[in-house]
């Protein structure tokens, strides 16, 4: 016969039972609220992952002329399909421009050209004004408006301190705006659509 002696069964009631349950359980459950937010702290939130999303763009509402704005990164940014007078304004100011060539800017090859665009129809750029952060204006060419100046070929105005852009984003000579407006990274993948903030572009 064995020594082994099972204990008496009052030393197990049932009250005793429940109250082990109840704290086994509330312990578990506690430790499940805390390891649930831990764990979920390793992901990206939905703003973290909005923020730094590519943009997928419809091309096909923009009419010839018009400028189609849409939000990437907390941004602006302007896509305007330039009619053949837009694209031929682009040549002869480049002694009226601070950096014609873009050679301050980080630009691929592609976009290394008069027009700082791959398809000289559609320029891509953010519309913010590399001076202080403000948002120009579009202005059309021969608007009668002594910021611009008389033989204004349209382009764009920052109203706070007056920097001009022509229809490239590129900064005219003696203003506040030292750079170029700047360019994200974008590719098309249609003739109708872009992705804005493909870092492989």
């Amino acid at each position: 016969m064995s020594d082994l002696a099972l204990p008496p069964s009052s030393a197990m009631d049932p009250e005793r039972r429940a109250w082990l349950i109840a704290t086994t359980a509330a312990g578990g459950v506690a430790a499940a609220a805390t390891a649930i937010p831990f764990v979920s702290s390793f992901a990206p939130s939905e703003r973290a992952r909005a923020a730094g999303a590519a943009v997928e763009v419809d091309l096909a509402d923009i009419p010839p002329g018009g400028l189609k704005t849409v939000e990437w990164r907390g941004k602006p940014v302007w896509i305007m399909r330039r009619t053949p007078e837009m694209i031929a304004a682009l040549s002869g100011q480049d002694d009226k421009l601070a950096d014609p060539n873009s050679s301050k800017d980080a630009l691929p090859e592609a976009l290394r050209n008069p027009g700082r665009s791959e398809r000289q129809d559609l320029f891509v750029a953010i519309g913010i004004c590399t001076h202080l952060g403000c948002s120009p204006s579009a202005v059309a060419a021969g608007t009668s408006n002594p910021s611009v100046g008389e033989d204004w070929q349209g382009g764009f105005f920052c109203p706070c301190h007056g920097s001009t852009f022509d229809l490239a984003g590129r900064v005219f000579k003696n203003k506040p705006a030292p750079t170029n407006l700047e360019i994200p990274p974008h590719r098309f993948l249609s003739d109708a659509r872009i992705v804005i903030g493909d870092e492989s572009a």
